[in-house]
């Protein structure tokens, strides 16, 4: 089976994008696949690569392609979490499909329409620019119908309290895009950007600890990707901080769904993100995140800011990905080709 692979800058790791019309359609049987072709790159030197991204153009007329997402998870063995979605494995995904001639050739202002399997999430990725290997997008996360702020509160509030090894703290659980626990960085003693942004074991292993505690109190698996977990703050007028988790380390920035999540809280009034938004000064519906790997502009469209208003959508500006290469994966070469049970008619 040949595979492709494609990066988007910000990314932790590249996206291998598999064709979902050569795989197994039942999920367990996918999994067994996608094992065999995560020990391969395993073991040939390719291990970086922790993101699957499965495609297929889509049969819904609203939509261009189909994409499901499946995050390898640390250890020996392989292990996978189905639950979420990746903004910048949607992006590979879209320069593959256009390579693949399942789209027209990309070109500014197309808008490739991506059906997200895992959530259900609706994704319009706006061509910016491109040329030969990459392309720059503004991404779309639409809400329609539209989405009510309270919905998006994991455990119901705008904040809970959560108690965790190294002891307590108050968080916002927030599900938009992917599910994220965001708290203050200054409740952990974080008091500068700089601060946030070094090399500190003692804080990721503090994040660490909330994020499973979270996963804990919501019932999820403490060893599977989700919840996602961001430690945030005002340290410049007008703009965010945030220094997030990926699996297994720092985020070099943070994840397209991070950003879009992070718009979302600072859009529901009595969250973290809200009061920190309205510490720093940023501008209604707009926000700018820095990370220590970049900054990302962020719009959020809402009716409101009351847990009975909602969200119409969110945009992420200036997103590039990067068409590396392919691969064929050895231990799925035969599924190269799907057998046909049955012959079709011929058209009139």
């Amino acid at each position: 089976m040949i595979a492709h692979i494609a990066v988007a800058e910000g990314a932790p790791c590249p996206t291998l994008v598999l064709t979902a019309d050569l795989l197994p359609q039942d999920e367990a049987e996918l999994v067994k696949v996608l094992g065999q072709a995560r020990q391969w790159l395993c073991d040939n030197n390719a291990s970086k690569i922790m993101k699957f991204a499965v495609v297929a153009r889509s049969q819904h007329p609203l939509f261009d392609l189909d994409y499901r997402f499946v995050q390898c998870l640390p250890g020996p063995e392989p292990r996978f979490d189905l639950r979420g979605s990746c903004g910048h494995s949607i992006l590979a995904s879209v320069l593959v499909a256009s390579r693949l001639g399942w789209l027209p050739k990309l070109a500014p202002d197309q808008r490739v329409r991506v059906n997200v399997l895992n959530n259900g999430d609706h994704v319009v990725c706006e061509v910016d620019n491109v040329d030969r290997s990459s392309a720059a997008f503004t991404v779309h996360f639409l809400h329609s119908p539209l989405t009510r702020l309270r919905d998006l509160l994991v455990t119901g509030s705008p904040t809970a309290d959560l108690a965790y090894p190294g002891g307590g703290i108050q968080v916002s659980l927030v599900s938009s895009g992917n599910p994220y626990v965001f708290v203050d960085a200054g409740e952990l003693g974080v008091r500068s950007e700089k601060e946030l942004f070094a090399h500190d074991p003692a804080l990721f292993d503090v994040l660490t600890q909330i994020r499973r505690s979270a996963a804990l109190h919501l019932g999820w698996d403490p060893a599977g990707a989700f919840p996602k977990v961001a430690a945030l703050g005002a340290f410049t007028p007008g703009r965010l901080s945030a220094r997030a988790i990926s699996v297994p380390s720092w985020h070099p920035t943070l994840a397209l769904t991070g950003a879009s999540c992070l718009a979302a809280a600072t859009s529901i009034k009595g969250t973290i993100p809200h009061a920190l938004a309205e510490q720093a000064g940023c501008p209604e519906h707009h926000i700018s995140i820095d990370t220590p790997g970049g900054s990302t502009a962020v719009s959020a469209q809402t009716t409101g800011t009351d847990l009975d208003d909602s969200l119409k959508w969110i945009s992420v500006a200036g997103k590039v990905a990067r068409f590396t290469g392919e691969v064929v994966i050895e231990p799925l070469r035969n599924l190269a080709f799907r057998k046909v049970e049955a012959c079709l008619p011929l058209p009139n």
